[in-house]
């Protein structure tokens, strides 16, 4: 399989309607106008949609977004940190929309008083507070949180946050989170999954990796995106603004 790279997460390029038209046997001219069919529903499904690589999927490539160690907090917490009445000052846009990566900055401590500065806190504020690290994070600073969806934080690990104001400790906040794939209820109709399933997905390269149980997220608020973090992506010598291939639903 090749490697699917794009100019940027945003770019919609692949080849996902490249065909081979060379003869072939009975079954594999089933397969070829198989996807004819297919790609037609793809090119109008994601009209912007251009080959790019010769590629033997009949899905269109997924984006990728490497998700580095990063904080969800309340407002009753951020204003703790920060002080009263002070605000989440917008830096950049994240991919999914309305969602941003913060100005704001905290240290997290661990128990055996190791910390990692400088970790950002992504809006809009929530009703939870939530700590995503990686498990090279974890080891780092000293502790050992599960590997659970975004707001499942049962069992999760203590830590606590430091602000320029005050810190605070909170018993159950971090968590590794799962390898997910974000999408519409469109996205999810032509990958033939649903909310909720698990599923496998190809990377291409020099490290090209299978990776499975990959939770699929339907909401008609997001984008197509795949979010892997930084040990995940690292093991398969990979960065933002590439895709991957979807193999199938486990």
């Amino acid at each position: 399989m090749a490697n699917l790279k794009g100019i940027a997460s945003y770019c919609q390029e692949c080849g996902a309607c490249t065909v081979n038209n060379q003869s072939c046997s009975s079954q594999q001219l089933d397969d070829y106008f198989v996807k004819i069919v297919v790609n037609e529903v793809i090119k109008n499904v994601y009209p912007d949609l251009k080959p790019q690589v010769e590629s033997e999927s009949v899905y269109p490539p997924i984006p990728l977004g490497v998700s580095n160690h990063h904080v969800h907090i309340t407002k009753e917490t951020f204003e703790k940190l920060f002080g009263a009445g002070k605000e989440l000052e917008h830096y950049r846009d994240l991919y999914q929309p309305n969602e941003f990566a913060a100005k704001q900055m905290v240290t997290i401590a661990g128990p055996k008083m190791r910390a990692i500065q400088n970790v950002r806190i992504l809006g809009p504020l929530r009703k939870y507070d939530q700590v995503e690290v990686s498990l090279t994070d974890a080891i780092q600073l000293g502790i050992s949180p599960p590997i659970h969806n975004s707001g499942d934080l049962e069992g999760a690990a203590p830590l606590t946050l430091i602000g320029p104001k005050s810190s605070i400790y909170l018993e159950h906040c971090a968590i590794i989170a799962n390898r997910h794939m974000h999408m519409t209820s469109h996205d999810a109709q032509l990958f033939g999954v649903e909310d909720g399933d698990f599923c496998k997905v190809r990377i291409g390269g020099e490290k090209g990796t299978v990776f499975e149980n990959v939770l699929v997220r339907v909401n008609d608020n997001w984008k197509l995106q795949l979010h892997l973090d930084t040990d995940d992506a690292n093991a398969a010598n990979v960065r933002c603004s590439m895709h991957v291939e979807f193999v199938g639903k486990i």
